[in-house]
This record gives structure tokens, sequence and C-alpha cells, in this order.
């Protein structure tokens, strides 16, 4: 085919007009079209925020969960006062605005005639009345009040009062004889404060054998008890009286109170005739005076003498 018979067609045909019956179908569209389109704009004017939202996407949602909250925030804080104001206003409304108030005074340290003179000069009353003991304050004396000094209360409120009743009494107990230990958990369990002093004496070592204040005697607590515990008889050492002569052994032994006992004679060659040569107990043993000592003394045998 060549190429002018082609173009000489196409030219004929856009040359013709339309085909039969199309007329028809072409006016049916666009009166169609023109419905549809007259539908969108009626949309689009009654729901503005749709098309909006159709057009705009993400942006859009999260103005609507914004308003959302808010509009819940609204609410809530709306309901949270009006709560407020029925419960100041309808179900626990404020008391009244008192009267006068009066200051109340010192009354720590005051027996309970001069409290309640305090008291009803400055317009106020005398309340119960509690009592509590107490180591160093007076017996019937003020302790302690409510409410407080200084704070204010209205006219004839009454103020309650904590009166001493002195310090707590007890009697020593008897702990003589008792041995140190078991004397201290007497005292010490009834409330006592123990210090203990030592004493020689005839008694054994650790039994008490003086308390101060004496046994029985009533005292204000806390009170200190002085226990005097014995160390034991008196104890000397044994002296070293070897090689003495039996006189002057007896002297040293008198002096520091050992009794001797009994002095034996025993044979001894050469210088230790008169001499003391044994002697019982041993030297720097400890004795109690009066102790027993014996001592034996050398001499020369008969045969020797004649």
């Amino acid at each position: 085919m060549k190429l002018g018979d082609s173009l000489g067609r196409s030219r004929r045909r856009r040359g013709k007009g339309p085909p039969q019956g199309s007329g028809d179908a072409t006016e049916q569209d666009a009166a169609t079209e023109s419905a549809a389109g007259g539908e969108r704009h009626a949309s689009e004017r009654a729901s503005p925020i749709a098309s909006r939202t159709r057009r705009s996407g993400p942006w859009s949602r999260w103005l609507t969960t914004r308003n959302l909250v808010l509009g819940v925030a609204g609410l809530v804080v709306s309901g949270w006062l009006i709560g407020y104001v029925l419960a100041t206003r309808v179900l626990f409304p404020a008391p009244p605005p008192p009267g006068d108030l009066f200051e109340v005074p010192d009354l720590r340290g005051l027996g309970l005639a001069s409290a309640g003179e305090r008291l009803a000069g400055a317009g106020l009353a005398l309340g119960s009345i509690d009592s509590l003991q107490h180591p160093s304050v007076a017996m019937g004396l003020v302790l302690g009040q409510s409410p407080l000094p200084g704070q204010v209360s209205r006219p004839s409120s009454p103020v309650r009062v904590t009166v001493s009743t002195g310090p707590q009494r007890r009697s020593v107990p008897d702990v003589l004889r008792l041995h140190e230990e078991r004397a201290r958990i007497v005292l010490e369990t009834s409330g006592f404060l123990v210090h203990v002093e030592t004493r020689g004496s005839e008694e054994p070592r650790g039994r008490v054998i003086g308390v101060s204040p004496p046994p029985d005697s009533v005292v204000a607590l806390p009170a200190q008890v002085v226990l005097l515990v014995s160390t034991g008889p008196p104890v000397v050492p044994m002296p070293l009286v070897l090689g003495l002569e039996q006189a002057e052994a007896e002297s040293v032994l008198d002096s520091l109170g050992l009794v001797v006992s009994g002095v034996e004679e025993v044979f001894r060659f050469g210088r230790d005739q008169g001499i003391v040569v044994e002697q019982e107990p041993a030297a720097d043993t400890e004795l109690r005076r009066g102790s027993a000592v014996r001592l034996k003394v050398g001499r020369r045998g008969r045969d020797w003498e004649q």
C-alpha cells in the first residue's frame, strides 16, 4: 500500500460526520456526566469536613483525635468543679467563724490551784487531770498540758493537765552476806544503781559485808547503793627464816602475825646448832594472820657433847 493512499483515507474519515445514531448516545453520556458532577458538588457543599478529610488524610485524623481529647478533658474539669462546689457549699460547708480566741497560758511547774486560777484569768477552764511519776518533779506540780502554751482556744474551753506524783520510792533490799554478783542482780532489778567497794575482812572473798544506805531504807529512785565487799582475810607471805637464830626467826614471824606452833631440834654437824634449818610452810606461801608455823633447829648429838 502506498503512503499517499493511506493519508487520503485518514483525511476522508476525519472529514465525515459521526455515524448515524451516535448523536443520541453522546448526548446521554454528557447528561450522565453532568448529573454526576452536580451530585459531587452537592456532596462537597453538604459535608466540607468529610471532603477535607478525604483530601488531608493523617493530618485530619490527628485534628479529630485532638478535638476529642480536649472535649473529654473539658468534661472532666467541669465535673470536678461542680463536685468541689457541691462538697464545700452543700455537703460539708465551712463552720461559722469563731468568736474571740484566748491564748493558753503556760501551766508547767504550777500546783493545781495556781493552774486553775491562771486559766480562769485567761478565760479558760481546768479540764481533766492525769498523773505521772517523775524522778525530779515534786508531787502535785503540773508536768504538761493540752493545748500547749501559746496556742489559742475558745472561751471557757477546758485545758487538760498532767500532774506529777513525784519520784518512785522503794526500800533497799537486804543483801548482806550475799555474794557480790547475786547482790548486784537483786539491786539492779529493783531499780537501784550499784557501786562496789572492797575491804579485807574475816569473811570469805566476794561476800557483801556492808550496804549503804542500810537495808530497808526507803529512797527515791533512781538511787545509788554502795556495796562493801570482802576481799577475804588479810594474808601475809611466809618469810624465809632459814639460817636465822631461833629467837630471831620467832621474832620475825610474830611481827607478821604468824604463830610458831612448834620447834623441833634436829642433829646437825658444824655451825648449824641453834640455827633454823627447815620451815613449814615454805617461803612466799600466803598465810592468813594467826596461821601456825613449824620450825626445825639444828643441835649437836649427845655423844659429841661428851
